[in-house]
């Protein structure tokens, strides 16, 4: 079916709510993935969070950021957003989209979720600014930060991630095709990283687990995580940043391993505090060596981190991906690499601008890191049991 016809298929069925959103392909409600024959493991998609947030990390990452075209409204908004929802939801099941010839790259899912945030300019460029949530702006410029316009605030973003490259890739080419009439793209961030077991910290680039402290099981994800304040139809949702940043694997590998544990503050076998135990004992700063001296660096990236006693709304989910890439043309680094970081809380204002306020003012990691890109969105909750059949149903209802 072409997408003209498409359209006019979608424009006669009755569309019960309006919205924006974002989705994905697993909620927290099921965290274990059904088990079927190799590559064929799906997450659900309809639920009452989108999947993507605190699923666990898939091997591979497709951060797709698109702009409305020219002119777009609410009605435009509406259908794109249907027309991405409907796709999505059939991606993630392991069926073939309407108007795909393609149904021998979706038999295979391997766990693929895509998650739909909306920017600013979904809201403002739509009439809905009145909408907004009042921390949804750009996230303040740093004075360590070196942000590239490529790398940049959008209306939309799509994360589609997949245990398998070629699903990942195809899911994110039918989503672009789909939604062509409405949005172009503006940028894309792959990302990986290494496959594990779920409960499994990730290692980033310089070698150290990362992630630690995220929030696990349900209390601590609803207490940060998960929107439960303002209007209804952000009930669930939640707040997505995007740093790009780029590591200066040069100058990283020229450290020590013991240089290397006293900059992040952690081993880096296990991901313990230097101040002794396990990846997850709580880090004593009080702690001294023979000497006297702190045993974790004040300055260390991981004493920076971590919340102030006063202030223990300060903490965030992080779900980053490694990059790595064809160097520059011209670039004096043998290496292009780096971190998608992306992490998820209710309010970024109170949560993550905070902790990297803290991080830009003293974080001895400062040294080999640079944030070249940023950008905010809006996660719609889930869909389906009362929350509409598309992403941000509620919200333009």
């Amino acid at each position: 079916m072409s997408s003209v016809s498409r359209r006019g298929f979608l424009s006669g069925l009755s569309l019960s709510a309006g919205g924006l959103a974002l989705a994905g392909c697993r909620s927290t409600e099921a965290e274990e993935p059904q088990h079927p024959e190799g590559g064929a493991e799906t997450v659900a998609f309809d639920a009452p969070h989108q999947a993507g947030i605190a699923t666990p990390e898939q091997a591979h990452l497709n951060l797709v950021a698109f702009n409305l075209r020219e002119g777009a409204d609410q009605r435009d908004l509406r259908r794109l957003l249907t027309l991405w929802t409907q796709d999505a939801r059939e991606l993630c099941s392991g069926r073939t989209p309407r108007g795909s010839l393609e149904p021998e790259l979706t038999s295979r899912p391997d766990r693929l979720t895509i998650t739909c945030g909306l920017g600013p300019g979904a809201f403002e460029r739509t009439g809905l600014g009145d909408r907004r949530p009042a921390w949804l702006t750009p996230i303040p410029e740093f004075s360590q930060d070196r942000l590239e316009e490529r790398w940049g605030q959008t209306d939309l973003v799509l994360q589609i991630c997949s245990d398998d490259p070629l699903t990942t890739a195809h899911a994110m080419r039918n989503m672009v095709r789909s939604g062509s009439d409405y949005a172009e793209v503006a940028w894309l961030q792959q990302g990986f990283v290494s496959p594990g077991k779920p409960e499994e910290t990730k290692r980033n680039l310089f070698g150290q687990k990362d992630g630690t402290i995220n929030p696990r099981g349900e209390e601590e994800l609803g207490d940060q995580v998960w929107i439960d304040e303002g209007p209804q139809w952000a009930h669930g949702g939640t707040a997505m940043v995007v740093r790009r940043i780029q590591m200066h694997m040069d100058e990283w590998e020229k450290l020590d391993r013991t240089s290397r544990e006293e900059v992040v503050g952690r081993t880096l076998e296990s991901g313990a505090p230097l101040s002794g135990g396990e990846e997850h004992t709580a880090a004593d700063f009080q702690a001294r060596d023979e000497y006297g001296l702190p045993t974790i660096d004040p300055n260390s990236h991981m004493a920076r981190a971590v919340p102030p006693r006063d202030h223990p709304e300060q903490r965030i989910l992080r779900r980053p991906y490694n990059w790595d890439i064809a160097p520059e043309p011209g670039a004096e680094d043998r290496s292009n690499s780096g971190q998608v970081f992306i992490c998820f809380q209710k309010d970024p204002t109170v949560q993550f601008t905070p902790i990297q306020r803290r991080l830009d003012e003293a974080d001895r990691l400062n040294q080999w890191i640079t944030h070249i890109g940023s950008a905010v969105y809006f996660l719609p909750p889930g869909t389906g049991a009362g929350r509409g059949d598309f992403w941000g149903a509620e919200l333009l209802g």
